[in-house]
């Protein structure tokens, strides 16, 4: 399995309160609380949730749905989507 090809852009973490599955994180602003919105980055990265583990979530509850490479290309839309959010 390839890695994830994540840029660390932070999208996902400033966009939290859009997912059922992450909106727990959400401090109030759709930001997760453990975002740092200057670093883009996860302050808690070696203890980060599950949901936030990509390739640990896909082999416990996406693996037996969707290849690898659908999961992918399933997050960079997502990814692409978050992103432009941000730029509206």
């Amino acid at each position: 399995m390839k890695q994830f090809p994540c840029i660390q852009c932070g999208a996902c973490c400033r966009h939290v309160n859009l997912s059922e599955l992450t909106a727990y994180l959400d401090r109030g602003d759709g930001i997760c609380h453990h975002h740092d919105t200057l670093t883009h980055l996860c302050r808690i990265y070696e203890k980060r949730p599950e949901v936030c583990r990509v390739d640990i979530y896909y082999d416990k509850h996406i693996r037996q749905d969707l290849s690898w490479d659908e999961f992918v290309e399933l997050n960079l839309i997502a990814c692409k989507q978050l992103n432009e959010l941000d730029n509206m």
